[in-house]
């Protein structure tokens, strides 16, 4: 455990959650890993419940269902599935028009959330394979379903989702591993490789966590009266604009919305002024042509909006030059690739909605109306 978490005396557990990310990551991918390669003990059952199956359907709710929307574009990018993300509350009412014949991957942090646990229900009572994403291994999704795939994030004792969220994103992409290798879509080699820049991320986000702690305070003293927020991201990276604009709604009671950024022209952009500031995901995987073209169209995206007046706070790689010339507020993000930055780009949001909160005035541990786990529908 971190120095720090071993003698700070956090405020807010939500805060204490937020640090303890990275050992909650690295507990979670030593379960999954072995010797720098799958273990392929941990992804037994779920290979024997997904094996044939051509077809995924991920339900859930809340920051369980933006993971499980990340997780949507890593299963069809890398292992070539197909992919629908449900809402877990509306699924059992339209299960049978969806994908015909898939596995369903229900992911919940509590594993005992009502819509999702219905939604395991109405999987297998029409003798679908199912597979349950939880942070309790003895819940009654785990137990119940063929395959259960816990995260080890520890307990969570904020009512907003912090490393419970992270960690489901890390199974996500263990799973689309195991997944990819098993439909022959990637080598032994290139799985070990992607696994290496996995394993890094835990010690990525510790030597983040500091610096992000003091800038995302600045920004937020800086914007927390702002009216409404607009979270933008294109790709994989939308699933992270939703769940910032969701931590910052949640936490600070703040109206947040998060909206593919190729779609602001399509309407939200009548929303933007100054006292609405964009906040936009402009990182970049510099060995990826499909990322740098996302970059690079975001960028260009931010000049406009620059131009038209809004207020802009960035995400951006570290060593970005060019997005620092149109943002208000730069968040340097470590290098990864494509599909790990999104684990690294959630901590400073959620910060962010943390320092909002507390700027406010308000109990960010436990928000008005909310609860942990939604267990009465």
């Amino acid at each position: 455990m971190p120095q720090s978490l071993e003698t700070r005396n956090f405020p807010h557990a939500m805060l204490r959650e937020i640090y303890e990310q990275p050992e909650a990551l690295a507990a979670t991918i030593r379960n999954y890993v072995k010797d720098g390669s799958l273990n392929p003990e941990a992804f037994a059952a779920v290979a024997e419940a997904l094996r044939g199956h051509q077809r995924v359907v991920i339900a859930a709710s809340g920051s369980s269902r933006h993971a499980g929307l990340a997780g949507e574009i890593m299963l069809e990018d890398l292992a070539g599935l197909t992919v629908d993300v449900e809402y877990a509350s509306e699924y059992c009412y339209r299960s049978t028009h969806t994908l015909q014949d898939p596995g369903v991957i229900v992911i919940s942090q509590s594993g005992e959330t009502a819509d999702t646990l219905a939604a395991l229900h109405e999987g297998k009572s029409r003798g679908l394979a199912t597979v349950a994403i939880t942070n309790n291994a003895g819940s009654t999704m785990a137990r119940e379903a063929d395959a259960s795939l816990p995260t080890f994030a520890g307990k969570e004792k904020a009512i907003p989702a912090t490393k419970s969220f992270t960690t489901q994103l890390a199974v996500l992409y263990l799973l689309t591993l195991s997944m990819a290798r098993l439909r022959g879509r990637m080598t032994a080699h290139s799985v070990s490789s992607l696994i290496d820049q996995l394993e890094k991320l835990p010690g990525l986000l510790e030597c983040s966590l500091d610096p992000w702690e003091k800038q995302l305070h600045t920004v937020a003293e800086h914007t927390h009266n702002a009216r409404g927020f607009l979270y933008l991201g294109r790709g994989i990276h939308y699933a992270i604009a939703r769940e910032g604009a969701l931590k910052l709604k949640e936490s600070a009671y703040v109206q947040a919305e998060g909206y593919p950024a190729g779609e602001l022209k399509h309407g939200p952009n009548a929303l933007v002024s100054k006292d609405a500031p964009l906040v936009m995901i402009a990182t970049q995987d510099r060995n990826d042509p499909d990322s740098i073209l996302r970059y690079e169209k975001t960028l260009q995206l931010m000049r406009e909006m620059q131009a038209q007046g809004a207020e802009i706070v960035a995400l951006a790689s570290e060593g970005d030059a060019e997005v620092p010339k149109v943002a208000h507020f730069t968040v340097p993000i470590p290098n990864a690739s494509e599909y790990l930055l999104t684990i690294l780009e959630v901590v400073p949001l959620q910060l962010l909605a943390y320092f909002t909160a507390i700027l406010r005035g308000i109990d960010v541990d436990s928000p008005r109306n909310l609860v942990k786990a939604v267990i009465h529908e």
